[in-house]
């Protein structure tokens, strides 16, 4: 089966369920999926990253094998589906400790950006609040920020924030 291909059109649920099938634990299509979703077009983009979200939440080990690829590839410049859904995948996996920093700093700048999107901005508040759990200098950092932000933040926003700033308590 051909990725790419398969992603070009709008997939039904049980194509979807098809093509993970198709990769499987299979390292080397997984590689093939990231680099899929890495180069877009914005449409495939988004398609691939509902294969990924499935891996992230089934299979984290094979995101976090792939990890190096894709932070390479998150930045502020990068597309905004690429930044909302890398984000909405890492904050459903365990980040290696020699990642965290590098997460952290991305997240920050993302979480603190006038410019960006609710969600990324919703995702990396996750991502760092996981991050924090294990880190109590962060969350020094991290409380202050989103009580700064969440009067003006969306209604979902001020939820997250909400029941993060809790678990942070």
């Amino acid at each position: 089966m051909n990725l790419l291909e398969s992603l070009k059109k709008s997939p039904s649920p049980a194509q979807y369920k098809q093509m993970i099938a198709s990769i499987g634990d299979d390292k080397q299509r997984f590689s093939e999926l990231i680099l899929v979703y890495l180069n877009g077009p914005e449409r495939i983009t988004q398609r691939a990253a509902t294969l990924l979200v499935h891996f992230a939440k089934k299979q984290p080990e094979l995101i976090i094998g792939e990890l190096p690829m894709i932070l390479k590839h998150l930045s502020p410049k990068a597309t905004v589906a690429i930044k909302r859904n890398t984000v909405r995948l890492l904050q459903d996996i365990n980040i290696p400790k020699r990642w965290q920093g590098k997460v952290t700093d991305i997240c920050f700048t993302f979480l603190t950006s006038h410019d960006e999107s609710i969600a990324v901005k919703a995702f990396s508040m996750t991502v760092l609040a996981n991050i924090a759990i294990e880190n109590s200098e962060l969350k020094n950092e991290l409380i202050p920020i989103i009580e700064d932000q969440m009067p003006y933040g969306s209604v979902g926003f001020r939820n997250r924030g909400a029941r993060i700033l809790k678990l942070l308590s």
